[in-house]
């Protein structure tokens, strides 16, 4: 068996690259430089919040090649759950933390700016007590009815 010094190094196997690590600019840039075949992809909307989708996806709205208007809150909507906040004595953010959404959802409704969803109009209902759908609009929320 031949002596080794101090300075003599033996490797018994190279450790792998870790996925992130294959996957850094570093990798991609030496893998360019050497001529290996490298294969790039990008998802499409991964990770992203479906809860909050409107009627409409916004693919489907990029592809249409007329010009579309998409349908937004109406600000007498926006006044009436402003009044109704006010009254219980809420700020948005005290709203909003209510109905387990951002401050910045119940600034868009109030200002007429959101996309309608029936979920988070429910919730706005009945944290402040006025009905903001159907035919009588600020009219107070009675809740469902039970049987008699």
């Amino acid at each position: 068996m031949a002596e080794v010094g101090w300075d003599d190094v033996t490797y018994l196997r190279k450790k792998t690259p870790k996925a992130a690590e294959a996957r850094s600019s570093k990798a991609v840039n030496s893998a360019m430089r050497s001529g290996t075949d490298i294969e790039t992809s990008k998802k499409y909307g991964g990770g992203g919040n479906k809860q909050h989708m409107g009627s409409r996806d916004s693919a489907a709205v990029c592809r249409d090649t007329e010009e579309t208007k998409i349908e937004t809150v109406s600000l007498d909507v926006g006044k009436l759950i402003q009044k109704g906040r006010t009254e219980k004595g809420l700020t948005q953010k005290e709203l909003a933390t209510r109905i387990n959404e951002k401050p910045q959802v119940i600034n868009d409704y109030e200002a007429g700016r959101a996309i309608p969803n029936n979920q988070i109009l429910s919730k706005v209902e009945r944290i402040i007590g006025l009905k903001l759908r159907g035919k009588d609009k600020g009219k107070p929320f009675g809740g469902p009815k039970g049987k008699k």
